[in-house]
């Protein structure tokens, strides 16, 4: 993929300024508005012409009664073709949630579709030039059955962006963006770097495409997922992204964490604020012997809402999990790929980050 000097020279807090012009305060759950349409092209299809691959930890499938396996991928195609865009979604088969960044080392990778399409999706987006297949990706040398195991969202995105989408879609350059999500809960805090969600952006910014991982809380008891959050989320993320692509803000530097919070019980969305990935716990990996003394140990989540501690304290000022969870916005985090701890922005990104916390804070619209 091809990307101008200009692009690589894209600061992390411009693309997330000119976002937030864009989007502004806007209620999540309510229709787009026309003042907010792009300057140019149509505006009720901001992105006409846009090649987007869509991806997920949650896989494609979408059978559980609670959502939990994929339904948020179908509501962000549904929004972002109905924008105009170009939509081909290569997930993994069964659901890979807490798979980070992992790759399969070996093996053979197989592709298959729902034996039907998922009710209510069936015609989301008719008439693209791709056709917009949804695939998913098992570890098989034939066709996907119940019990194939699923490929990891890594894998999935380096599948595509090495020769998958030209092979399924005719797409010989590569997609304009990668798209993950959207995730069943939030990522946020320390189980970001666990995230397959966030682990396929990061894939996606290795091999040079711009990336955008979304997630969205569930329900009060976060057991459920419903349909309105993740509804919520893709109509509010295609207007950003129509927003970024707007301003030729789409960059590889860095991907955006975008979460979304709880709207299911009709309240409205806070307005988008720009955080730092904290480093407290909301969840964490609890191993349980089945019987005292037993080799057996069951994985269970532990819940920092059940059992305060010191892991479950945030530390950091301007934690995603704070505004997220406690005071209901939503929130953009930068994620490099890099790991080099210490690395700092220069000075002229260190004043543009300081315009945009003004700017946060004093002017931006509020919901």
């Amino acid at each position: 993929m091809t990307r101008s000097p200009r692009r690589r020279r894209t600061l992390l807090v411009l693309a997330v300024t000119a976002a937030l012009a864009w989007t502004g305060a806007v209620a999540s759950a309510t229709a787009p508005d026309p003042h907010d349409a792009p300057r140019s092209g149509r505006p009720d299809r901001p992105l006409a012409g846009l090649r987007v691959l869509l991806t997920n930890d949650d896989s494609m499938r979408a059978l559980k009664p609670t959502n939990s396996d994929g339904l948020g991928l179908y509501e962000i195609r549904k929004s972002l073709c109905e924008a105009g865009a170009d939509v081909v979604a290569i997930a993994p088969w069964q659901v890979q949630s807490g798979k980070g960044t992992a790759v399969t080392n070996g093996g053979t990778l197989s592709l298959s579709s729902r034996p039907e399409p998922l009710a209510g999706y069936e015609n989301d987006c008719s008439g693209t030039p791709s056709g917009s297949p949804v695939l998913g990706v098992c570890l098989a040398t034939g066709p996907c059955g119940p019990d194939s195991p699923g490929a990891t969202p890594a894998d999935t995105v380096k599948f595509a962006l090495r020769g998958g989408l030209a092979a399924e879609a005719g797409w010989k350059d590569g997609p304009d963006l990668v798209v993950t999500g959207i995730n069943s809960g939030p990522n946020v805090s320390a189980q970001v770097n666990d995230s397959g969600t966030v682990g396929a952006a990061v894939a996606a910014i290795d091999e040079g495409v711009p990336a955008i991982a979304l997630s969205s809380s569930g329900d009060a008891s976060q057991s459920r997922f419903p349909v309105a959050n993740y509804r919520a989320h893709a109509r509010f993320a295609a207007r950003f992204i129509a927003g970024l692509r707007e301003r030729d803000l789409f960059t590889d530097r860095f991907a955006l964490k975008v979460d979304h919070p709880d709207v299911s019980a009709g309240q409205r969305a806070g307005r988008m604020v720009w955080t730092s990935v904290g480093h407290g716990k909301v969840v964490w990996h609890a191993y349980e012997a089945r019987t005292p003394g037993s080799d057996v140990y069951d994985i269970v989540l532990g819940v920092c809402a059940d059992e305060p501690s010191a892991d479950c304290t945030e530390t950091v000022r301007d934690a995603d999990s704070t505004a997220l969870l406690s005071r209901g916005h939503i929130t953009v985090a930068p994620v490099t790929a890099d790991r080099t701890y210490g690395v700092r922005t220069s000075g002229a990104g260190q004043r543009d980050l300081a315009r945009l916390k003004r700017y946060v804070e004093h002017e931006a619209p509020r919901s």
